[in-house]
Protein backbone atom coordinates (compact mmCIF):
# COMPACT_ATOMS: atom_id res chain seq x y z
CA UNK A 1 0.00 0.00 0.00
CA UNK A 2 2.83 2.58 0.54
CA UNK A 3 3.53 2.41 -3.23
CA UNK A 4 0.43 3.56 -4.00
CA UNK A 5 -0.18 6.18 -1.53
CA UNK A 6 2.59 7.67 -2.23
CA UNK A 7 2.04 7.81 -6.05
CA UNK A 8 -1.61 8.99 -5.02
CA UNK A 9 0.36 11.70 -2.50
CA UNK A 10 2.24 12.97 -5.67
CA UNK A 11 -0.23 13.40 -8.02
CA UNK A 12 -2.46 15.01 -5.85
CA UNK A 13 0.46 17.55 -4.83
CA UNK A 14 1.20 18.17 -8.83
CA UNK A 15 -2.54 18.83 -9.45
CA UNK A 16 -2.66 21.92 -6.82
CA UNK A 17 0.44 22.86 -8.31
CA UNK A 18 -1.08 23.11 -11.91
CA UNK A 19 -4.23 24.78 -10.27
CA UNK A 20 -2.20 27.46 -8.76
CA UNK A 21 -0.62 28.08 -11.85
CA UNK A 22 -3.57 28.57 -13.70
CA UNK A 23 -5.26 30.92 -11.61
CA UNK A 24 -2.25 33.00 -10.92
CA UNK A 25 -3.04 36.27 -13.18
CA UNK A 26 -1.20 37.24 -16.29
CA UNK A 27 0.97 40.35 -16.33
CA UNK A 28 -0.07 42.49 -19.83
CA UNK A 29 3.61 43.28 -21.66
CA UNK A 30 4.78 46.37 -20.96
CA UNK A 31 3.63 48.96 -23.34
CA UNK A 32 6.05 50.33 -25.73
CA UNK A 33 8.30 53.63 -24.41
CA UNK A 34 6.46 56.55 -25.54
CA UNK A 35 9.00 59.30 -27.09
CA UNK A 36 8.58 62.97 -24.90
CA UNK A 37 7.17 66.26 -26.34
CA UNK A 38 10.67 67.09 -27.37
CA UNK A 39 11.63 63.79 -29.58
CA UNK A 40 8.06 64.19 -30.92
CA UNK A 41 8.65 67.69 -31.69
CA UNK A 42 11.89 66.20 -33.96
CA UNK A 43 10.40 63.06 -35.73
CA UNK A 44 7.47 65.77 -37.15
CA UNK A 45 10.12 68.43 -38.10
CA UNK A 46 11.78 65.06 -40.00
CA UNK A 47 8.86 64.07 -41.49
CA UNK A 48 8.01 67.46 -42.76
CA UNK A 49 4.71 68.00 -39.99
CA UNK A 50 5.28 71.98 -39.89
CA UNK A 51 1.95 72.84 -38.67
CA UNK A 52 1.80 70.72 -36.12
CA UNK A 53 5.70 70.68 -34.89
CA UNK A 54 4.70 74.59 -34.65
CA UNK A 55 2.03 74.33 -31.93
CA UNK A 56 4.25 71.51 -30.36
CA UNK A 57 6.87 74.20 -30.22
CA UNK A 58 4.66 77.09 -28.68
CA UNK A 59 3.22 74.73 -26.22
CA UNK A 60 6.88 73.45 -25.24
CA UNK A 61 7.87 77.28 -25.12
CA UNK A 62 4.87 77.63 -23.19
CA UNK A 63 5.76 75.45 -20.70
CA UNK A 64 9.53 76.21 -20.28
CA UNK A 65 10.34 79.33 -22.19
CA UNK A 66 13.60 79.26 -20.47
CA UNK A 67 14.34 75.95 -21.86
CA UNK A 68 17.71 76.11 -24.66
CA UNK A 69 16.28 73.74 -26.91
CA UNK A 70 13.33 75.91 -27.26
CA UNK A 71 15.73 78.56 -29.67
CA UNK A 72 17.25 75.65 -31.18
CA UNK A 73 13.72 73.85 -33.05
CA UNK A 74 12.87 77.70 -33.80
CA UNK A 75 16.10 77.88 -36.05
CA UNK A 76 15.20 74.10 -37.00
CA UNK A 77 11.32 75.38 -37.97
CA UNK A 78 12.56 78.18 -39.85
CA UNK A 79 15.13 76.51 -41.86
CA UNK A 80 12.80 73.91 -42.81
CA UNK A 81 9.94 76.27 -43.73
CA UNK A 82 12.84 78.20 -45.57
CA UNK A 83 13.43 74.95 -47.77
CA UNK A 84 9.87 74.22 -48.17
CA UNK A 85 9.42 77.40 -49.83
CA UNK A 86 12.15 76.81 -52.27
CA UNK A 87 11.15 73.70 -53.13
CA UNK A 88 7.45 73.84 -54.64
CA UNK A 89 8.36 77.75 -55.49
CA UNK A 90 10.50 75.13 -58.05
CA UNK A 91 7.82 73.12 -58.57
CA UNK A 92 5.91 77.01 -59.75
CA UNK A 93 3.62 77.00 -56.33
CA UNK A 94 3.89 80.68 -55.87
CA UNK A 95 0.88 80.48 -53.12
CA UNK A 96 2.44 77.70 -51.23
CA UNK A 97 6.33 78.92 -51.68
CA UNK A 98 4.95 82.57 -49.82
CA UNK A 99 3.30 80.81 -47.31
CA UNK A 100 6.09 78.49 -46.22
CA UNK A 101 8.37 81.62 -46.51
CA UNK A 102 6.34 83.87 -44.40
CA UNK A 103 6.51 80.87 -41.67
CA UNK A 104 10.34 81.25 -42.24
CA UNK A 105 10.33 84.93 -41.73
CA UNK A 106 8.26 84.48 -38.19
CA UNK A 107 10.38 81.89 -36.77
CA UNK A 108 13.41 83.54 -37.44
CA UNK A 109 13.24 86.83 -34.83
CA UNK A 110 12.32 84.47 -32.65
CA UNK A 111 15.37 82.70 -32.26
CA UNK A 112 18.68 85.63 -32.62
CA UNK A 113 21.36 83.77 -32.37
CA UNK A 114 20.41 80.98 -34.11
CA UNK A 115 23.04 78.36 -32.06
CA UNK A 116 25.87 79.81 -34.16
CA UNK A 117 26.43 83.43 -33.72
CA UNK A 118 25.86 86.95 -35.54
CA UNK A 119 27.40 84.99 -38.76
CA UNK A 120 25.13 82.58 -38.79
CA UNK A 121 22.30 84.72 -38.25
CA UNK A 122 23.13 87.05 -41.40
CA UNK A 123 24.19 83.94 -43.43
CA UNK A 124 20.36 82.84 -42.24
CA UNK A 125 18.97 86.41 -43.20
CA UNK A 126 20.75 86.83 -46.64
CA UNK A 127 18.89 83.25 -47.33
CA UNK A 128 15.51 84.68 -46.33
CA UNK A 129 16.31 87.44 -48.64
CA UNK A 130 17.21 85.89 -51.28
CA UNK A 131 14.19 83.29 -51.02
CA UNK A 132 11.92 86.32 -50.78
CA UNK A 133 13.50 88.08 -54.22
CA UNK A 134 12.84 85.18 -55.89
CA UNK A 135 9.31 84.36 -54.68
CA UNK A 136 8.64 88.17 -56.12
CA UNK A 137 10.03 87.13 -59.23
CA UNK A 138 8.36 84.38 -59.40
CA UNK A 139 4.74 86.43 -58.91
CA UNK A 140 5.69 88.93 -61.43
CA UNK A 141 5.96 86.13 -64.04
CA UNK A 142 2.84 85.55 -65.58
CA UNK A 143 1.68 81.76 -65.03
CA UNK A 144 2.07 79.62 -67.99
CA UNK A 145 -0.31 78.11 -69.54
CA UNK A 146 0.92 75.03 -71.33
CA UNK A 147 4.39 74.51 -71.02
CA UNK A 148 6.15 73.89 -67.90
CA UNK A 149 9.14 76.59 -67.42
CA UNK A 150 11.64 74.45 -65.57
CA UNK A 151 11.73 71.87 -67.81
CA UNK A 152 14.06 72.37 -71.04
CA UNK A 153 11.44 71.79 -73.76
CA UNK A 154 7.72 70.63 -74.07
CA UNK A 155 5.80 68.42 -76.33
CA UNK A 156 2.00 69.46 -76.91
CA UNK A 157 -0.32 67.65 -78.96
CA UNK A 158 -2.51 69.76 -81.43
CA UNK A 159 -6.08 69.45 -81.36
CA UNK A 160 -6.46 69.40 -84.90
CA UNK A 161 -9.65 67.09 -85.48
CA UNK A 162 -11.53 70.32 -83.34
CA UNK A 163 -11.04 73.29 -84.70
CA UNK A 164 -12.64 75.42 -82.29
CA UNK A 165 -10.11 73.86 -79.38
CA UNK A 166 -7.19 74.41 -81.92
CA UNK A 167 -7.63 77.92 -82.24
CA UNK A 168 -8.10 78.05 -78.17
CA UNK A 169 -5.05 75.66 -77.66
CA UNK A 170 -3.08 77.88 -80.46
CA UNK A 171 -3.71 81.32 -78.49
CA UNK A 172 -2.54 79.39 -75.12
CA UNK A 173 0.42 78.34 -77.25
CA UNK A 174 1.18 81.85 -78.50
CA UNK A 175 0.96 83.66 -74.46
CA UNK A 176 3.31 81.61 -73.26
CA UNK A 177 5.91 81.95 -76.48
CA UNK A 178 5.73 85.41 -75.97
CA UNK A 179 5.81 85.07 -71.58
CA UNK A 180 8.76 82.49 -71.65
CA UNK A 181 10.65 83.30 -75.36
CA UNK A 182 9.85 79.91 -77.02
CA UNK A 183 11.56 78.69 -79.81
CA UNK A 184 8.71 76.82 -81.83
CA UNK A 185 9.08 73.46 -83.56
CA UNK A 186 5.66 72.13 -85.29
CA UNK A 187 6.23 68.14 -85.61
CA UNK A 188 3.46 67.54 -88.79
CA UNK A 189 2.38 64.17 -90.55
CA UNK A 190 2.09 65.97 -93.27
CA UNK A 191 4.23 69.18 -95.40
CA UNK A 192 1.52 70.79 -96.16
CA UNK A 193 0.11 71.13 -92.21
CA UNK A 194 3.25 73.55 -91.14
CA UNK A 195 2.78 76.67 -93.20
CA UNK A 196 -1.55 76.70 -91.87
CA UNK A 197 0.03 76.16 -88.26
CA UNK A 198 2.64 78.89 -88.31
CA UNK A 199 0.36 81.34 -90.00
CA UNK A 200 -2.36 81.17 -86.91
CA UNK A 201 0.43 81.07 -84.18
CA UNK A 202 2.31 84.22 -86.22
CA UNK A 203 -1.00 86.02 -85.90
CA UNK A 204 -1.80 85.29 -82.39
CA UNK A 205 2.05 86.05 -81.31
CA UNK A 206 1.97 89.10 -83.32
CA UNK A 207 -1.39 90.43 -81.61
CA UNK A 208 0.34 90.09 -78.22
CA UNK A 209 3.85 91.41 -79.24
CA UNK A 210 3.93 93.04 -82.80
CA UNK A 211 7.86 93.40 -82.28
CA UNK A 212 8.29 89.75 -80.77
CA UNK A 213 10.91 87.92 -82.52
CA UNK A 214 9.14 84.92 -83.37
CA UNK A 215 11.17 81.59 -84.59
CA UNK A 216 9.41 78.67 -86.11
CA UNK A 217 10.79 75.13 -87.50
CA UNK A 218 8.77 72.43 -89.01
CA UNK A 219 9.78 68.48 -89.06
CA UNK A 220 7.92 65.65 -90.77
CA UNK A 221 7.11 63.07 -88.13
CA UNK A 222 4.33 60.62 -90.61
CA UNK A 223 4.08 58.16 -87.85
CA UNK A 224 3.24 61.01 -85.22
CA UNK A 225 -0.16 63.22 -85.07
CA UNK A 226 0.70 67.20 -85.08
CA UNK A 227 2.11 68.26 -82.45
CA UNK A 228 4.31 71.44 -81.14
CA UNK A 229 7.15 71.35 -79.06
CA UNK A 230 8.22 74.61 -77.43
CA UNK A 231 11.81 75.75 -76.09
CA UNK A 232 11.48 78.37 -73.82
CA UNK A 233 14.36 80.84 -73.41
CA UNK A 234 13.46 82.75 -70.23
CA UNK A 235 15.37 85.85 -69.16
Amino acid sequence: MKPFASRYLLVAVFSLFLAACSSAPVEPPAAPEQPDAWQQLQQNIASNELATAEDQLATLQAQSPDDARVEQYHRQLAEAYLQRSQIVLQKGDVNAAATALARARALMPQAPALTGGEAVAQARQAELDKAEAALKAAESKPQARVIDPAAPSTVIALKTTDIAAMRRQLDDIAADVVNYHCEVVFQVPRTQDAPWLKTLLQKRVSKLDASFPLKQKHEIQRALPAQVVLVPHQN
